[in-house]
């Protein structure tokens, strides 16, 4: 797995669990990668990733009704 490190200002309230749900989440709405890679990315369980997608305003539910079938029966 890649990593880099990215500096914020310390005015920036910002932790880095939000940081790796956002960027995964963006991936995954972006068709980057998959569920699990993107719930590797944000270093939580699959599951964990999907209950908390939402808090972040990311849906599992993608506008393809074949990856939806798919996610379902892997989930």
């Amino acid at each position: 797995m890649k990593s880099f490190t990215i500096n914020f200002p310390e005015l920036v309230n910002v932790n880095e669990h939000e940081v790796k749900m956002i960027i995964a989440g963006e991936y995954y709405k972006r068709g980057y990668v998959t569920l699990g890679q993107a719930a590797e990315m944000a270093g939580i369980s699959k599951r964990g990733f999907i209950e908390t997608m939402g808090t972040y305003g990311y849906s599992v539910f993608g506008d393809d009704v074949d990856e939806i079938i798919s996610d379902l029966k892997n989930a």
